[in-house]
């Protein structure tokens, strides 16, 4: 019995050997170890051995039943293994092909210069004020010394709402909502950037919704010298320090005096050229003294408070500095022209 039992054993060994799959050892651990195998069956006829004999049939019984079954655990293992690496070696990912490149976004031109402009004003003791883009007539027109059927009305075809409400068409009325909560107190010292809007045909220079940005000071004894050196610094410093100034007489129904500042030509340095129209100097924003009648509509005794005001377009300020000709591509999202502005 025992050299049958040691038969079984390397038969069994040899077939954990051959197999190449969990299923065949399954058909091999319930062919030798069953009720049914064939070492259950060479059990069965211990009873015809003598006592001395039995617990040695017996312990060779086990010692070839603990082999068969540790070599089928090391034999399950490796094709256990042996499955897992196939698959993943299947699944792989190749590492040497280039990655998928990420497209990362970037500031809007239009956003860099306004937060550029913004820097420089905060820099100049300047507060950033925001308001309402829908606006009452009353503070898009009355409140900045344009009563209803004023002339000057007529330079301005806006969006009307209702009879009453609009789109604003300058964020000059962020300037009398902010004076308004002073109290008649000086001194305001803002810039109030945002969108407005005009019914106006868009071509390259024009646009019917547009940004602006618009700066205040009222204070006691505040002068035109105020107001040119508080413009002459910005330019230069978003322009350039060799850049310089200049105010001619204008008319804005809010300011009295009022003026265009114009900038030295940037390309010909003021001696004249195509781009400044061979006159040395190009027109970038108005400014001016308030006007009596707006200071005192929002609080504040023009007989104690002066102050200025001026306003810009954004989308000239970035034409200028960046030498684009049609207004138009800042709205037209082409990834082509954006992506030029990725470090501005």
């Amino acid at each position: 019995m025992i050299d049958r039992l040691q038969e079984l054993g390397r038969e069994a060994l040899e077939e954990i050997k051959q197999a190449d799959s969990v299923k065949a050892l399954e058909s091999v651990r319930v062919k030798y170890l069953g009720k049914k195998g064939p070492i259950t069956e060479v059990l069965r006829g211990m009873g015809q051995l003598s006592e001395e004999e039995r617990p040695k049939v017996g312990q060779k019984a086990n010692d070839v039943r603990e082999e068969i079954k540790e070599k089928l655990e090391e034999k399950t293992e490796q094709l256990e293994k042996a499955a897992i690496d196939e698959k993943l070696k299947a699944e792989s990912i190749d590492i040497t092909l280039p990655g998928r490149e990420v497209k990362q976004g970037a500031r809007h031109p239009l956003t860099a210069v306004v937060e550029e402009i913004e820097d420089i004003f905060v820099g100049l003791g300047f507060q950033v004020t925001k308001g309402p883009e829908v606006e009452t007539d009353q503070y898009n027109f009355e409140k900045l010394n344009l009563p209803a059927e004023h002339p000057a009305r007529d330079m301005q075809d806006s969006f009307y709402v209702t009879t009453d409400m609009l789109l604003r068409t300058q964020t000059s009325p962020v300037q009398a909502r902010t004076m308004e909560t002073f109290e008649g107190q000086g001194p305001v010292k803002i810039v109030c950037p945002g969108k407005v809007y005009r019914r106006d045909d868009d071509d390259a220079t024009h646009s019917h919704q547009f940004m602006q940005i618009e700066g205040l000071y009222v204070d006691k004894n505040v002068q035109m010298s105020d107001l040119k050196g508080v413009l002459e610094a910005f330019v230069q410093k978003y322009f350039g320090a060799d850049r310089s100034i200049r105010l001619r007489p204008s008319f804005f129904p809010f300011t009295e005096p009022s003026v265009e500042v114009d900038v030295s030509c940037g390309i010909c340095g003021g001696k004249g050229c195509r781009v400044c129209k061979y006159s040395g100097w190009i027109e970038v924003l108005g400014a001016g003294m308030i006007h009596p009648n707006v200071l005192e509509m929002s609080g504040f005794d023009p007989e104690i408070y002066t102050g200025f005001a001026f306003g810009m377009g954004v989308e000239r300020f970035a034409m200028l500095k960046y030498g684009i000709d049609d207004i138009r591509h800042f709205y037209t999202n082409d990834i082509r022209f954006l992506n030029q502005f990725k470090r501005a």
